[in-house]
Parts: structure tokens; C-alpha cells; sequence
């Protein structure tokens, strides 16, 4: 039996959720196109806020703030129907996710700011890059650079370091050996 989660209006949340046996859930830019298309549909219906994202092969990590809708209601809109694209097109049945999405309460803007880094470096840790800006399926690139990502809203992070973009890429990538030692990569 799963734990009940903590939640009220304006909670902030490090979101987590990974693919049945590890497997990939993401096959091809079309997938990760879908399931930012999904997410802006939930957007619609269960208004949140995105802070942060990044969109790995087998796993996702999406730091939201609630509106009015627990973030249960809002996951489970985009990966019921991710989950439906995905299975019809590629021929399979049953679970796509392993078990119920993870999420982490943010408590304070420093864990809120550590959580987007954490997420943002999480292609250079699992090897796919050297930097984080070379990986086109996370938000970083828009935090440093004059980008626009339509997901994302960087107003509240970007507010923790002067609203410098050039501070968030120095904070970032400082934090890239902090985090080597510390963390499993979900």
C-alpha cells in the first residue's frame, strides 16, 4: 500500500516515473513530441505550473507547482494517455510506467533550485552528453540562453539567482560533480 501524498494548492513537487523493467519509453523525437503535447493538454484541464523538465529515454523528471489539482490528477492525464499512444503504436499491452509516478515535496527555493540543476544534469550524468545544453529534451537550454520553451516557466528558479540566466548556468554546472556521489539516477 502506497503512502498517501502531502498536498495543497501551490505545492511544488520533484515528479519521477520510469518505464515498466527500465524499458524505454521514449523511442523517437514523435514519443517525446506526444508527451509534451499530453502535458500541455493537462495543463488545460489541471492548471500547473512547469518549472523544470527533461525527458530521458526510459524515465521522465518534471518539477511542477500545483494549482488546484493535486499533482496525481495531473499525472495521471498525461501518462494514461502517453501510455495509450504508446501501446497502440508500437503493438503492445499492459503497464508502460513502473508503478505510480515518485515525487518529492520542494520545501524551500534552495531545494527548488538544487532539484532544477539535479534535473537539468541528469543527461551528462547518465553519459548521453558532455554539457547539459546539448540535450534538446530538458528545459535547460531556456534558462540560459534566449530560447523560448513553451512548457516551462522559469520565473520562480531564475528569481534564486538574480534573474541571471549566466548565474543558473554558473550554479548548474558547479553543481555537476556535488551530485556525481549522491544520487541514484532514476
Amino acid at each position: 500500500m502506497y503512502k498517501k501524498r502531502e498536498w495543497s494548492p501551490g505545492f511544488t513537487y520533484h515528479i519521477t516515473a520510469r518505464g515498466n523493467r527500465k524499458y524505454n519509453i521514449f523511442r523517437n523525437k514523435g514519443d517525446r513530441l506526444m508527451y509534451l503535447n499530453y502535458l500541455e493538454d493537462a495543463k488545460q484541464k489541471y492548471p500547473f505550473i512547469l518549472h523544470s523538465y527533461c525527458l530521458m529515454t526510459n524515465h521522465i523528471h518534471l518539477l511542477l507547482q500545483t494549482e488546484n489539482d493535486p499533482p496525481g490528477k495531473i499525472i495521471h492525464q498525461i501518462h494514461y494517455r502517453y501510455a495509450r499512444y504508446f501501446n497502440k503504436k508500437n503493438g503492445f499491452q499492459g503497464h508502460l510506467f513502473e508503478g505510480p509516478y515518485r515525487s518529492t515535496l520542494i520545501k524551500n527555493n534552495k531545494q527548488l533550485i538544487d532539484t532544477s540543476c539535479y534535473i537539468h544534469l541528469n543527461p551528462v550524468r547518465a553519459g548521453i552528453g558532455n554539457e547539459p545544453e546539448s540535450y534538446q529534451w530538458s528545459s535547460y537550454r531556456s534558462f540560459i540562453t534566449n530560447r523560448n520553451n513553451i512548457h516551462v516557466n522559469q520565473d520562480r528558479i531564475l528569481a534564486c539567482v538574480n534573474n541571471s540566466k549566466t548565474h543558473y548556468k554558473f550554479y548548474t554546472e558547479t553543481k555537476l560533480h556535488q551530485f556525481d556521489n549522491r544520487a541514484e539516477h532514476y
